[in-house]
C-alpha cells in the first residue's frame, strides 16, 4: 500500500529576495582613497604643465610689460635655428647612443642569465654600480679624464709622447657624453632585461634542450620574444632620457666651452633662456615643444613595439 502526500498550498504573496542596499556614503569611499594620489598628481604634474602653457602665451616686453601674444612664441621657436640645432643633436645622440647602450645591456643580461658566467653576482653588481653614481659626479669624473692638459688623456700623451684625439673637441664631445651616459645607465637597463629573463618558465628551456636547440637558437626563439615588453619599456625610457639630456653637457660646459654652447641641447637651451636670459615665456615654449616631440616619438615606439608583440 502506497501513500502520496498532497501538495502543500502556498498562501499569500511570494516575496522577492531582499536586495542589498548601498549606503550613499559608500560610493565616495573609493574616491576618498584616490584623493591623496589625485591631489599630488594634480599639484606636481598637471599644474606645472598648465602653468607652462600659460607662460608660453605671453611675452615680457620692454613697453607694456607681460603682454599676451598668443602663439607668437611658438612661431618664433619653429624658426629658431639654435633650438632646432639642439633638437637635431639630441636626435643624433638618440639614434647612435641608445642602440649601443641597449645592445650592451642586453648582452650583459644574457651573459649573467646563462648560468655559465663565473661570478655572475659580482658582475651583476659591478655593472649596476655606476647607476648609483650621481650624474654630476660622473660628468665631472669623466670630464677630467678627457682633459688633454690635466686628465687621463693628457697623462697618456705625456707618458708615451703621442697625441690622442681631444675628446672635448666640438667633433667628439657628443660621443664623449654618449660614453658617460652609457656608463651610467648600462646597468640600469641590464637589470630590467635580467629581471624579465628570470621569469621565463624553465619548461621552455627543458623543451628546447630535448629538441637539441643551441644557445643562440634559445636566445632568438625563447629569450628575446619573452622580454620584448621589457625592450620596449627600456627603449622608451632611453628616448625620454635622450631628449632630456642636461646634466652631462651642463657640467662639462666649463671644461669644453668652445664645444658645448648654451644651446647644445634643448633642455640646456631652455635653462639658459630662463635663468640667464630671463626669457621665462620663451623658455616655457621650448619646454612645451620638446615635451610634445618626446611624447609623440615615445608613443610611436610603444605602438610599434606592442604591435610586434601581438
Amino acid at each position: 500500500m502506497t501513500t502520496t502526500s498532497a501538495p502543500i498550498a502556498v498562501t499569500g504573496p511570494v516575496r522577492p529576495p531582499a536586495r542589498r542596499t548601498r549606503h550613499a556614503g559608500g560610493r565616495w569611499t573609493g574616491w576618498g582613497f584616490l584623493a591623496p594620489f589625485a591631489l599630488v598628481f594634480v599639484l606636481v604634474f598637471i599644474a606645472p604643465i598648465l602653468y607652462a602653457l600659460w607662460l608660453s602665451l605671453f611675452r615680457n616686453q620692454l613697453v607694456g610689460g607681460n603682454a599676451f601674444v598668443g602663439l607668437d612664441n611658438y612661431v618664433a621657436a619653429f624658426g629658431d635655428a639654435a633650438f632646432w640645432a639642439g633638437v637635431i643633436r639630441v636626435g643624433l645622440f638618440l639614434l647612435i647612443q641608445v642602440p649601443i647602450m641597449l645592445f650592451l645591456s642586453l648582452l650583459a643580461a644574457l651573459a649573467i642569465d646563462s648560468g655559465r658566467l663565473y661570478g655572475a653576482g659580482f658582475f651583476r653588481l659591478a655593472i649596476f654600480l655606476p647607476y648609483a653614481v650621481p650624474a654630476v659626479v660622473a660628468a665631472l669624473m669623466w670630464g677630467f679624464m678627457y682633459g688633454t692638459r690635466f686628465g687621463l688623456v693628457g697623462n697618456i700623451n705625456d707618458f708615451f709622447g703621442i697625441q690622442l684625439p681631444n675628446l672635448l673637441s666640438p667633433e667628439l664631445v657628443l660621443a664623449s657624453i654618449g660614453n658617460i651616459v652609457t656608463w651610467e645607465f648600462l646597468g640600469y637597463n641590464m637589470l630590467i632585461f635580467y629581471s624579465a629573463l628570470r621569469v621565463i618558465p624553465t619548461s621552455l628551456y627543458e623543451a628546447a634542450a630535448i629538441d637539441g636547440a643551441s644557445q643562440f637558437r634559445i636566445i632568438r626563439a625563447i629569450k628575446l620574444p619573452a622580454i620584448r615588453g621589457s625592450l620596449v619599456v627600456a627603449t622608451i625610457f632611453s628616448i625620454i632620457g635622450s631628449f632630456q639630456l642636461f646634466n652631462e653637457p651642463s657640467i662639462m660646459q666649463s671644461l669644453a666651452p668652445n664645444a658645448i654652447t648654451t644651446s647644445f641641447t634643448p633642455n640646456l637651451y631652455a635653462y639658459n633662456l630662463a635663468f640667464t636670459g630671463q626669457q621665462l615665456n620663451y623658455s616655457a615654449t621650448v619646454a612645451i615643444i620638446m615635451g610634445l616631440i618626446t611624447m609623440i616619438i615615445a608613443y610611436v615606439v610603444q605602438l610599434r613595439g606592442m604591435r610586434k608583440a601581438d
